[in-house]
């Protein structure tokens, strides 16, 4: 009899734990959608095949050119057969999707279509992981991961969203302790996108306040193996082609939507001369990251791991030598996670928008012909300027949450660190007293 019931006790529980999640799964396609439907003029359009009509109706993607840009279309296998500039996650992507479609008639479309439902899925369970790691009260707040302005915008550019989920989910994994799973993840995502480096930080330093070590080193572990078995095939079968990506990361120069770019551009002293780029942008992010160091160590009361990993990742962006539009990507769900406050987090939006719509008229603009479409440098600096500043605005606040955690929203109720896993209401065993 008692196992009778069980049954339909244990699939009540099932129910009631997973319903709460289906209107976000519902909003998060419906955001998908969204996305889909703004690349119409080049996917329907043809506007993907006109240099001007592309950035003009504000739908241009990298997924499509690079199915001739990266030879698939011509066979070759990434890394094997020709150099690719990402890392082997999406490398391993490309060649699964080359293998599908290359019979098809339409093969370079196609490819772009069936990347996009890949895309759409982690948007979703990107989503999912996102309102999980809010914790029961604040599930809805995934909704600004679901439907931003700047996500449909953005979306389809490239493979970011693969990166994103894989990123959630290590972080999933760490608020439910199981380290070796988050770094598992953390490594596949690393392996996809650079960016997800940086939580390794964040979980550093806790682990250093709370001196939790055993969890951090399983998940440096997971994280350190699963990158090297995942790279060195790679590295041991087509080096060339995998160090590419490095090779191009290291010798860009400062590209368009960076800080970086807006100094170089105007020719400043010292800041713009390209041959202290990689210095500056060194040492930029490691002021940054000493000052998120310092505060860690200093603060009354032990921040939160979603703040500091919103700090680190917003000073990695702001540091970068490029800052393409859909890094908005990135950001969304660490922002929200970080501080959920409508008003800050919609006046980012509203640059990151003006951002996605400047660039493209600005790149229309540089075409001989074709300055009366676009927009001249200084009007797209504002661009740059504009979610810079909304940035460190939202930085600002975060600091002042950690600094006074009686306007952190998040730690109302007696609440500690609920996405913090080993961290949760652990006692300091490191901490620098100012006062």
């Amino acid at each position: 009899m008692k196992s009778a019931q069980a049954t339909p006790n244990a699939l009540s529980d099932l129910g009631t734990r997973v319903i709460p999640y289906v209107p976000l799964a519902l909003f998060a396609g419906l955001g998908a959608l969204l996305s889909y439907l703004w690349k119409w003029p080049c996917r329907f359009g043809g506007a993907w095949n006109n240099g001007t009509l592309q950035f003009t109706n504000f739908c241009y993607t990298d997924i499509y050119p690079l199915w001739w840009n990266e030879k698939l279309n011509e066979g070759k296998i990434p890394y094997v057969g020709h150099p690719v500039e990402y890392p082997v996650g999406i490398g391993g992507i490309m060649e699964f999707f080359r293998r599908i479609v290359t019979s098809m008639s339409d093969p370079g479309t196609a490819f772009y279509d069936l990347t996009v439902i890949l895309m759409a899925v982690c948007l979703i369970v990107g989503v999912l992981l996102m309102a999980a790691l809010a914790g029961p009260t604040r599930r809805w707040d995934a909704l600004w991961y679901a439907l931003a302005p700047a996500l449909i915008l953005t979306a389809y550019i490239n493979w970011d969203l693969a990166a994103n989920a894989l990123s959630l989910g290590a972080l999933l994994a760490w608020s439910k302790k199981r380290q070796w799973l988050a770094g598992v993840l953390l490594g596949l995502a690393i392996a996809t996108k650079f960016y997800p480096l940086m939580f390794l930080g964040p979980l550093f330093l806790l682990t250093l306040r709370t001196g939790r070590w055993v969890p951090f080193l399983k998940t440096v572990g997971g994280t350190a193996g699963i990158w090297l078995l995942v790279n060195v095939p790679v590295m041991l079968f087509a080096f060339d082609g995998w160090k590419r990506f490095y090779v191009f990361s290291q010798e860009r120069p400062a590209d368009w939507g960076s800080l970086w770019y807006f100094f170089n551009q105007k020719q400043w002293p010292f800041l713009g001369d390209p041959d202290r780029l990689d210095m500056l942008g060194v040492l930029s992010l490691g002021v940054f990251c000493l000052a998120i160091a310092a505060l860690t160590v200093t603060a009354r009361t032990r921040p939160r791991l979603m703040q500091l990993c919103f700090l680190t990742l917003a000073a990695f962006m702001l540091t970068n030598k490029v800052w393409s539009p859909q890094y908005v990507l990135w950001l969304i769900p660490f922002a929200v996670l970080a501080r959920p406050n409508w008003k800050a987090i919609a006046l980012w939006q509203v640059a990151e928008c003006w951002y996605f719509f400047a660039i493209w008229l600005y790149l229309v603009g540089l075409q001989p012909g074709n300055e009366a479409l676009g927009i001249s440098g200084d009007t797209y600096f504002t661009a740059v300027w504009g979610r810079a500043i909304t940035i460190l605005i939202m930085m600002g606040l975060v600091v002042r949450d950690i600094l006074r955690p009686d306007k952190d929203v998040i730690r109302q109720g007696g609440v500690d660190d609920q996405a913090g896993g080993v961290f949760d209401g652990a006692p300091d065993r490191f901490r620098i007293a100012l006062s």
